[in-house]
């Protein structure tokens, strides 16, 4: 599904994506809410929980967190305590998305990927 990711971007069934995503075990993508988290702590790498509950639409059994190029994003505590039941990645963006595409074919996985830093 995911077929390259460099700093900005990610293409994806032939479309270039310059934005954080969020893919859903449905298929469905939308652009991350980063503007939530970021209004909150200052910078959109502390990713906090409220909206991380934004995401929480589809049932999954694994989340994956692309945390950046080069790793900047994290969880923060509340948020792991939100997903505390499902299994939780957080790899650098590049893979995440080796990952993702891997357990997507077996599992229902929710992506949620920073494309920056």
């Amino acid at each position: 599904m995911i077929e390259d990711v460099r700093f900005g971007s990610v293409m994806i069934d032939g479309k270039k994506y310059e934005h954080d995503l969020v893919i859903y075990p449905s298929g469905k993508i939308e652009r991350r809410k980063k503007e939530i988290s970021k209004k909150k702590h200052g910078t959109s790498h502390k990713f906090d929980p409220d909206e991380l509950r934004e995401y929480l639409t589809e049932d999954f059994d694994i989340l994956i967190v692309g945390t950046g190029i080069y790793g900047m994003l994290s969880l923060l505590p509340e948020s792991r305590k939100l997903v505390k039941d499902k299994e939780i990645i957080e790899k650098p963006t590049p893979e995440a998305v080796r990952l993702f595409n891997e357990l997507r074919k077996k599992k229902r996985v929710l992506g949620i990927f920073h494309v920056t830093c």
